[in-house]
Parts: structure tokens; C-alpha cells; sequence
């Protein structure tokens, strides 16, 4: 399912037009976008939770040469499934 899969299918089930439904789409990703850029942690309740995590600076090797050098320091965003969500999964 994509972005526009899901607009689709809240337009069918909310009886709102698709173009309305696919701005909601877009806009709920933006702001979780812009949540995760402030550092805030994310949370729908019976969905899940976004955080953001810090990767420390650390050595690596170029694959190509073999040769040591330094990765830098970054950020990556994480989700955790809400139980309910683990449980239809696994059901």
C-alpha cells in the first residue's frame, strides 16, 4: 500500500473525495516529519511510536579498498508496533 492507496481507501471509507483524502495523508506525513526533526517522539496509540535514535560517530571500512575511514555521526528514525497491532500480525 502507498500513499495514494491509502487516500483511496480513506476517501471510500470516510465518504470524503480522494483529493481531500490524499491532502490528510500528506499533511499527517508531514507532520510527523517535521515531529521527527524537532526530536520529538511520536506516538499513535494502538499503532505505534516513532523516536528518533542518535548513531554515534564510529570506524568503518570502504568496501571497495578496504581501507579504514570515518563514518559520521547520524540520525535515524525508529518505530516500535504498538501491541495490538503485534497481535494481528501474529494471530
Amino acid at each position: 500500500m502507498n500513499n495514494s492507496d491509502l487516500a483511496e481507501k480513506l476517501a471510500a471509507e470516510q465518504g470524503v473525495t480522494k483529493a481531500d483524502a490524499k491532502k490528510l495523508v500528506d499533511a499527517l506525513f508531514a507532520a510527523i516529519g517535521d515531529a521527527a526533526a524537532k526530536g520529538e517522539e511520536i506516538s499513535l496509540n494502538g499503532f505505534g511510536k516513532f523516536k528518533v535514535k542518535d548513531n554515534p560517530a564510529r570506524e568503518g571500512r570502504n568496501p571497495a579498498t578496504g581501507e579504514p575511514m570515518q563514518i559520521k555521526a547520524s540520525k535515524k528514525l525508529t518505530f516500535t508496533l504498538a501491541k495490538a497491532v503485534k497481535d494481528k500480525l501474529n494471530s
